[in-house]
């Protein structure tokens, strides 16, 4: 192991506010020095199942990225593959459950907009047959000017492609900006899990946005000539040709009102780095839905000769958020670039750019990661940019202190024979993962010193957990649970592989005591935010067939100190993995046809005899419907696996422990499942308590709901028999009934999974989030004509998602 000494630090000039920066760090050092490994430290790489094999080979640099949401995008020669990792808790199997989609590439050729098409085409016709070599060879040879080829190879696939923060698109999701290899920009999303939607393509828009202008970006510039002069035609080219694109986190802007009234907005960055060094920093308004919510468009010039990378530095000091971009170029150096955000509330800014790393060494900046930490020693957050430059890793610790800005800054060196082809980083701890394509990969443990930093890294030989293969790209989920990998087959006995398969691997990086204990202690309190250390407990379940004592002890306390409802859906997840678990697998495949009911139907045909196998036969598969349509009847629920019924056939006969042990989790799991429908119940109740003035239409089975809280004599919750009081109250005896909307009758509200009218009509509470309405008027509740058919009144009263959805939209009403 080896761990990097820091280097020099500079103090001055910057207090958060905006004052002036130093203009760059003083004489950086570089070094390495050699340690033992840590035994904190060691890591244990363990292969995860499936292996995803591409289509087509990758393409672009860094081609693979994990969003927010638990997506992975690989760009490809046609296509940008995005995995998306689930957490079914339906599935027996101990493999990663992964929904498969694809952004296709573009059919048309991007031809950038530098002048009207007339122009365009009569200057290239001259620049092409120009008698100057040093013209016609660049026009011709330059894939920007003939991204369509003729005797070149068509540029087809993706260069570069960047998630955004959790919360952007109309569901609350990432969106993804895709740039492909002829420079199209786009921002897609993912609206119906099966399609993704383009919803505006920039480079188009951008421009449009230069030739209004004449191509200058600003009214006193000096026109630079005319497009039938070559410099002026790279120049067009080159101010509107995208590097890379990043985007910043949400911000909160403020929007005046038509009565003066400010309201708070979301709203999130997406910075375009371009070939002449320009940055366009596009701002959009939450959620995108295209065009219509870009609110701005600045340019902002870096003064960088052939920049290559770009991210966002994201700073908070003394409950004051500073923003900036950091740009690297293809030359060597490094720096901060000052970003201001107009309308933005609480955000500052640098006064002039900070310079990490000046020297012109020719190393080109290949990526640059920025992690937010916490220093334990001068007790205050703190920010590591991290930059692969060659075969070395180039650091910079920014810190804010009294005195300004402090920049301590150094190079590890000795991680990589070869270059380095991919960068990622785990945001929670500030743990760096480099690759070359060698199939070496190094982790870097950041551990701070009284000086700076320092790192302690260790080498994952992905030889020996996948084989020889080369490596092309790596990225580390959000939680720090996995690493994915695309690889290819390395070589055998000396030889290189005729062919090529691309395929995208998993690894783990935390064992499951690590996944527990961080899901235990998490801040976020979320599961679908963690789901690639859920997923790590689901695999432990699945083949230990138990729940750690441990994990079950810890759990319990947590639950009786604080009691929050994301510890208790935890526990749900995991006794539905642990009845997951002890159920018996089927014996054949799920989705083949079956020759039963082949045979059922033949015997049914008229004219047809049947033999005494047939009759058996329709008598199985009558008996299996009469069974399924049983399971409809008692109100089961098809998604929830508590609801899964018992394999009692004959197979399973000599088997009553395992049965009763079934039971017994059965059981346990309806308790918890009673236990968060009632939290829900009152969360929802407390909202209809506070705004019972509403006159916007609403209805909700307000009285159903308390008796329903009131009928158990063993639930003694004081806090929800004081909500029930006061709201029977206000509702001065009025009930609100669901009707059935066959034949109208009162469904009465006696469980919270079904609704039974005398007629037999039966429904199942479900119901879509875009489904909803409620009524209240005049300070009482009143029973009024809604827009939708009041018996899905659903699953509110149990899933957290839609309760929450629920009082957001009881709260935006009032």
């Amino acid at each position: 192991m080896a761990a990097a000494a820091a280097g020099s630090g500079g103090s001055p000039a910057l207090s958060s506010g905006g004052e002036e920066p130093p203009a760059g760090p003083e004489s950086p050092a570089e070094e390495a020095v050699s340690a033992g490994p840590s035994a904190g430290f060691r890591l244990t790489a363990v292969r995860r199942e499936p292996a995803v094999r591409l289509q087509h080979g990758v393409s672009g640099l860094e081609p693979l990225a994990w969003s927010e949401d638990h997506r992975v995008s690989v760009s490809t020669a046609r296509s940008i593959a995005v995995l998306e990792q689930l957490s079914d808790i339906h599935s027996g199997g101990q493999e990663l459950v992964i929904h498969r989609t694809a952004v296709p590439a573009p059919a048309a050729g991007c031809l950038l907009k530098v002048g009207s098409k007339k122009e365009v085409a009569e200057c290239k016709e001259k620049f092409a047959n120009s008698k100057d070599p040093t013209v016609s060879q660049t026009f011709m040879l330059d894939r920007v000017f003939n991204p369509e080829g003729k005797s070149l190879p068509p540029m087809r696939g993706f260069k570069y492609s960047s998630w955004s923060p959790l919360g952007c698109d109309a569901n609350g999701r990432c969106l993804l900006a895709a740039l492909t290899m002829d420079n199209r920009l786009t921002i897609h999303a993912n609206l119906n899990r099966l399609q993704w939607v383009q919803l505006v393509d920039l480079t188009e828009m951008y421009g449009e946005r230069l030739y209004e202008t004449s191509y200058k970006l600003s009214k006193v510039e000096t026109p630079r000539g005319e497009l039938g002069d070559f410099a002026e035609f790279q120049r067009r080219h080159s101010m509107q040709t995208p590097v890379r694109m990043e985007w910043s986190g949400i911000c909160t802007t403020q929007q005046v009102k038509h009565n003066n009234e400010c309201r708070d907005v979301g709203s999130v960055l997406l910075a375009v780095l371009f070939e002449n060094g320009n940055i366009a920093a596009w701002q959009f308004q939450l959620p995108f839905v295209g065009k219509e919510s870009i609110t701005s468009c600045n340019t902002i010039e870096s003064g960088i000769n052939s920049p290559s990378v770009l991210s966002w530095w994201e700073y908070e000091h003394n409950n004051r958020k500073m923003s900036g971009l950091i740009v690297g170029s293809a030359f060597g150096p490094v720096k901060i670039l000052p970003v201001n955000l107009k309308a933005v509330k609480g955000y500052f800014t640098l006064r002039q750019p900070v310079v990490l790393w000046q020297e012109m060494d020719q190393l080109p900046v290949h990526s640059i990661k920025c992690i937010p930490l916490y220093h334990p020693y001068q007790k205050c957050s703190c920010s590591l940019v991290v930059a692969a430059r060659g075969s070395y890793v180039f650091w910079c610790l920014l810190l804010i202190s009294k005195a300004g800005l402090n920049v301590h800054n150094s190079h590890v060196t000795g991680l990589h024979s070869l270059p380095i082809v991919s960068m990622t980083a785990d945001k929670q701890n500030g743990t760096v993962y480099t690759c070359s394509s060698d199939g070496k990969v190094r982790q870097l443990i950041p551990i701070f010193t009284d000086v700076a930093l320092k790192f302690e890294h260790q080498l994952i030989k992905l030889s020996e957990v996948f084989g020889s293969v080369r490596t092309h790209g790596i990225a580390v989920s959000p939680c720090g649970a996995y690493l994915a990998v695309i690889t290819t087959e390395g070589m055998t006995n000396g030889l290189h592989p005729v062919n090529k398969n691309y395929q995208v691997q998993f690894v783990t990086l935390k064992t499951f005591e690590e996944a527990a204990a961080q899901l235990l202690e998490s801040s976020v309190q979320n599961l679908f935010r963690q789901v690639d250390l859920t997923d790590l407990v689901r695999w432990k379940i699945l083949k230990d067939k138990h729940i750690p004592q441990f994990l079950q002890e810890a759990l319990d306390k947590k639950i009786e100190s604080c009691g929050s409802t994301y510890f208790w859906r935890f526990k749900l997840f995991l006794l539905r993995i642990l009845y997951q678990s002890m159920q018996k697998t089927p014996s054949e495949v799920m989705w083949r046809p079956s020759h039963e009911d082949t045979k059922v139907l033949i015997s049914d045909s008229p004219g047809m005899g049947s033999t005494e196998d047939d009759h058996q036969e329709e008598g199985t598969s009558k008996q299996a419907s009469k069974q399924s349509l049983c399971e409809v009847s008692k109100g089961t629920d098809p998604d929830d696996p508590a609801d899964d019924t018992l394999a009692h056939s004959s197979d399973v006969g000599g088997h009553e422990p395992m049965e009763e042990k079934l039971l017994e989790i059965q059981a346990r799991i309806e308790a918890v499942e009673m236990h968060l429908t009632r939290e829900h119940m009152k969360r929802v109740l407390g909202e209809v308590y506070l705004h019972t003035w509403i006159t916007e239409n609403t209805s909700i089975p307000t009285r159903g709901v308390c008796d329903f809280l009131m009928s158990d004599e063993g639930y003694d919750d004081r806090t929800a028999r004081v909500l029930i009081g006061h709201i029977l109250k206000k509702m001065n005896k009025q009930t609100f009934p669901e009707h059935c909307s066959l034949c109208k009758e009162i469904l009465p509200f006696t469980d919270r999974k079904q609704a039974v009218c005398s007629n037999g009509h039966i429904w199942l509470r479900k119901i879509k989030r875009n489904q909803m309405a409620y009524s209240f008027s005049d300070g009482r509740m009143k029973e009024e004509k809604v827009c939708m058919e009041i018996h899905f009144v659903h699953f509110w009263l149990f899933m957290p998602f839609i309760s929450n959805y629920l009082v957001a939209k009881i709260k935006s009403v009032s």
